[in-house]
């Protein structure tokens, strides 16, 4: 009982620190016509008078942009997500997440904004800078770290990420099946095994090769690389978030590349997303935040089962 207490104050305040800095609370559909904002597995319904298939979403992320289109410059959305994949300790098919657009911004400000009020609700909830989630003691003591994904695979995967031969036999050292894959995607398979293991204490991971941020600016020193960061704490992705792409014709270029080899997750192009971004959307910064995974770390329980009230389960054999 006193862990969903503490879920409901964190809510609370994370709502009460977006609004006192201008942050209109909003709320986008739950059911779309396309499955967009992520590359994702959706949940399908049939809406009968219109005859028509709906999802579920996935991301409230395009429909969030489409009000920074139409002139609100701040916005959040605390609700639900579906996502139709796997069980685990760290996934529930359902589950709530925090998004948050600021017009004018980038994904340094919006790591600022993280780390401030993640550290505002340990401060207000939790027991101490430091807390015990299984067999970690997680420090949280500022300033977090901010590292680049190309030096984090070097420190802790030991290979240059521009050199992919080494990334690729990394891959098989591993005992990864890398033969068919794109080159970045053997780079991010290796990173997620050997680098986010090994990320416990909060660290900013920022950086991203460009080609996995298919909605993301890219660096104008570097654009190789995509401006966007990840938050880790106790070896789980918390957040993500980046400095969004306004260009439209990129933006569709970048979908068009996305969408090859994604017929599994039913990804379709959205067309009146490009519209609206053709009527002038501002440089922006955006942010998730994956609540149930804040609260696990927060509160130091092990599994997403713990955080939510009816979390799903295959019902008992009669």
């Amino acid at each position: 009982m006193e862990r969903f207490k503490t879920r409901s104050a964190i809510v609370t305040t994370i709502r009460e620190f977006l609004t006192s800095r201008g942050f209109l609370e909003v709320e986008t559909p739950m059911m779309q016509t396309i499955a967009g904002g992520a590359a994702a597995k959706p949940f399908i319904t049939h809406h009968n008078s219109l005859d028509m298939d709906l999802f579920l979403r996935i991301s409230p992320e395009l429909f969030l942009k489409r009000l920074l289109v139409g002139g609100m410059e701040k916005v959040f959305e605390i609700n639900r997500n579906f996502r139709n994949e796997g069980l685990s300790r760290q996934h529930n098919p359902e589950f709530t997440m925090i998004e948050v657009y600021q017009a004018y911004a980038d994904y340094n400000v919006m790591m600022d904004l993280t780390e401030e009020v993640v550290s505002l609700c340990l401060e207000k909830h939790g027991s101490g800078k430091q807390i015990q989630f299984g067999e970690f003691t997680i420090d949280f003591t500022r300033p977090w770290r901010r590292a680049k994904y190309a030096d984090l695979l070097k420190e802790y995967g030991d290979c240059d990420i521009d050199d992919i031969e080494a990334v690729r036999a990394k891959a098989r050292q591993l005992e990864l099946d890398e033969a068919q894959m794109d080159d970045v995607v053997v780079v991010n398979e290796v990173f997620e095994t050997t680098v986010e293991n090994s990320l416990v204490n909060p660290t900013f991971v920022i950086d991203y090769p460009a080609p996995l941020c298919p909605l993301t600016k890219r660096k104008k020193d570097d654009p190789k690389y995509a401006e966007r960061f990840e938050l880790f704490i106790g070896r789980m992705e918390l957040a993500n978030a980046y400095t969004e792409l306004n260009d439209p014709a990129v933006q569709e270029e970048n979908f068009h590349i996305q969408l090859r080899g994604q017929e599994e997750t039913m990804a379709t192009m959205d067309s009146d997303f490009i519209a609206a971004l053709k009527y002038g959307m501002p440089p922006a910064g955006g942010l998730g935040i994956g609540i149930d995974r804040l609260i696990m770390v927060l509160t130091g329980a092990e599994s997403i089962r713990d955080v939510v009230l009816f979390p799903l389960l295959r019902p008992a054999k009669p």
